[in-house]
């Protein structure tokens, strides 16, 4: 049964890792981040990657990342009247002025690469977050849900899905996964746990656990580990395929 499954994960990613994979009918957030190249555009795109998954398109395409390297009055004026789900425009504001400050004097690997200890990606995140909380110190529902709470442990904690992504993107390379970034280990990542991703894996029998949390997503990654322990998350944008089609 093991051989069967890992039989169609290795099918799956075969046939899923081309460029195409993702295109104006099958749209993926990562559309609009390889359009750029860029860590902190991509930045943007991962952390407003929840929701329908076209809406969450065109609201990426609607901004101008150009804003990240402008003035705080410029991106004011520019986002006043942006908005997307739980996010105001100031919440969207601060994200961007958060970002342009941070910009200015380090780059998101290295503030990453000052927390990722010890093969910790979460405690690489928990860095990435507190430097965002530091740049622009805004306390609103819209924004804590953008940018996440640090995790003090992995039961019963958002699984951090929308990061997880990130670092798939910035540290995997291949026809989907940018790989900009330097200094990380593919085979720490975390799965990017989303709703597609943990109904499939239960029915699969990969994943026990029903609460769907940053425990259930490392559960998962050791799971997929036994695939593959150099690169577990290389089975991930399959999974999500999976379930987002309903082909399992």
């Amino acid at each position: 049964m093991k051989r069967d499954i890992k039989e169609l994960l290795e099918s799956e990613v075969s046939k899923r890792n081309c460029f195409d994979e993702v295109n104006e009918r099958r749209l993926d957030p990562i559309i609009v981040a390889r359009e750029y190249r860029d860590e902190y555009v991509a930045l943007v795109c991962a952390l407003f990657a929840y929701g329908n998954v076209a809406s969450i398109v065109k609201f990426l395409r609607s901004l101008d990342f150009s804003l990240l390297d402008a003035s705080e009055g410029v991106i004011q004026e520019a986002l006043g009247s942006h908005y997307y789900r739980f996010q105001t425009s100031e919440d969207i504001i601060a994200l961007f002025i958060a970002l342009a400050r941070i910009k200015k004097s380090h780059s998101l690997n290295e503030l990453f690469l000052k927390g990722y200890k010890n093969g910790d990606v979460v405690k690489g995140v928990n860095a990435l977050i507190e430097e965002l909380q530091k740049a622009f110190g805004r306390d609103s529902r819209g924004y804590t849900f953008l940018i996440s709470k640090k995790v003090q442990k992995p039961k019963g904690s958002g699984a951090l899905k929308r990061w997880m992504m990130y670092l798939r993107w910035m540290v995997r390379s291949d026809a989907i996964d940018m790989g900009l970034w330097s200094g990380v280990d593919k085979s720490d990542l975390v799965i990017p746990l989303d709703t597609h991703t943990f109904h499939v894996s239960r029915r699969l029998g990969f994943l026990q656990r029903k609460t769907y949390d940053l425990q259930a997503a490392l559960e998962l990654t050791e799971k997929l580990r036994t695939f593959d322990p150099l690169d577990p998350l290389k089975y991930d944008f399959a999974l999500y395929r999976l379930g987002q089609e309903n082909l399992v």
